[in-house]
């Protein structure tokens, strides 16, 4: 017994080189990940490398010179740029507090054990989401017509004057403003609702013993309860808006009087319809720099401290 573990003690290591059969089980986690990286590379690295490349350079109908940061200093004396910043800031400062102040409400109403049809609710609630930006956008703007909407003709039966939702250029940022809370508070609601199924309800009967009324306990263990998925629908929705394109699009077409021009539709006005997209190319990554300062500044004040 001795002389054979000697013997298998003594034996050489193996320093040969690796048997296929190991050499592939190495590469077959990247030889899964390959395509979605190329793929990562192909739609989305290479189109926005290329669309800095685009960015140095000024487009003349079909001639293209090198302007170096011509274009992005355009952006700086370019006020239909400010105009439509502007324009979109506001929706964003208005339009999404009050969405995510509705679907925080709506959430706690469908969490609560005293709605019947829960599931009904929280389905319908939901359904917009599911309609396309353009649907939507082309139905609200039939609903808001001045002329002959729905809204108006409701509006005349109580006896109301007609409103110009998509002619003054107030309204018509409140039509825009309405159709997305429409679309999207469903959405949000529905993942604050999911994070309040998750909170435990030991802090609920705690703060009860303590005293608390529904208001302290919606301040003091709901909302501390949902900060982290509030941060997540505040980011998403800052970046949708800033991103907005399909409804004023749809809507108004930017009017009236650029009161609805948003960064988005500037940028595919000059891509697309001007066909400068070296200009458009520099509003895209202005557009990426908001964003990226915002997330920031967003994750600083609203992020987990601890």
């Amino acid at each position: 017994m001795t002389a054979v573990t000697e013997r298998v003690a003594a034996a050489p290591a193996h320093t040969g080189p690796p048997s296929p059969r190991w050499a592939g089980r190495r590469l077959a986690p990247y030889l899964f990940v390959f395509p979605a990286v190329a793929l990562f590379a192909i739609f989305k690295l290479y189109p926005i490398g290329w669309s800095f490349w685009l960015s140095l350079f000024r487009t003349d109908g079909a001639l293209q010179t090198f302007a170096g940061a011509a274009n992005y200093q355009r952006l700086a004396g370019d006020p239909l740029f400010w105009t439509a910043l502007r324009n979109t800031a506001v929706i964003l400062l208005v339009q999404v507090p009050v969405m995510l102040a509705l679907a925080i409400g709506l959430a706690v109403a469908l969490n609560s054990p005293l709605l019947r049809f829960r599931g009904f609710f929280r389905l319908g609630f939901f359904m917009p989401m599911v309609t396309g930006l353009v649907a939507y956008g082309l139905l609200f703007a039939v609903l808001l017509n001045p002329q002959f909407g729905l809204v108006n003709w409701v509006l005349g039966l109580a006896g109301a004057a007609p409103v110009p939702w998509l002619t003054d250029t107030l309204w018509a940022r409140i039509a825009i403003g309405l159709a997305l809370t429409w679309h999207y508070t469903g959405y949000n609601a529905v993942i604050y609702l999911s994070r309040l199924q998750a909170l435990p309800q030991d802090h609920y009967d705690a703060a009860a013993v303590d005293g608390a009324g529904a208001w302290n306990r919606f301040r003091h263990v709901t909302l501390p309860g949902l900060r982290p998925v509030i941060l997540l629908t505040l980011v998403m929705s800052t970046i949708g808006t800033l991103q907005l394109f399909d409804e004023p699009y749809v809507m108004t077409n930017g009017g009236p009087d650029n009161s609805t021009m948003t960064l988005g539709l500037y940028l595919y006005n000059n891509g697309f319809k001007f066909f400068d997209f070296g200009y458009a190319s520099a509003i895209g990554y202005a557009l990426a720099v908001i964003i990226g300062i915002l997330g920031i500044v967003q994750f600083r004040f609203l992020g987990d401290r601890s």
